[in-house]
């Protein structure tokens, strides 16, 4: 019996919008696409994907997190080559900088639509 990661799904109010952010970011190809769900690929694996789901309450988390707030469940890790070029990349593309950077080599991101992410260099 095998066990494979299939996918990670970021719930959305716009699916395709964010789906159209981190294809961009990532470099991916989409594979589904309809008004309540997209999900995009790794040109160069099938899994694991990367989907996006219509939730229309979505509510962002708080980072750093705040007792009594909407926390944060989890992040997706993106490792970068150069970290400058592709923090001004992401923000070019929609992202934002969290103002609170925990340590070198990493930065903390917020996508358009609030989920937290990570660029970060290899090693860090």
């Amino acid at each position: 019996m095998t066990t494979t990661l299939g996918a990670f799904v970021l719930g959305s109010p716009d699916p395709r919008a964010l789906a159209d952010f981190y294809r961009a970011l990532l470099r991916w190809e989409e594979v589904d696409r309809s008004p309540e769900w997209v999900r995009l690929k790794d040109p160069e694996h099938e899994r694991p994907s990367l989907s996006f789901q219509f939730e229309p309450d979505h509510c962002p988390p708080v980072w750093p997190p705040t007792a009594g707030t909407q926390q944060m469940q989890a992040h997706l890790d993106v490792q970068v080559d150069d970290l400058e070029a592709e923090t001004e990349r992401a923000c070019a593309l929609g992202a934002t900088m969290a103002k609170y950077q925990p340590q070198e080599g990493v930065r903390v991101m917020r996508d358009p639509h609030g989920h937290p992410f990570c660029l970060f260099l290899p090693g860090a």
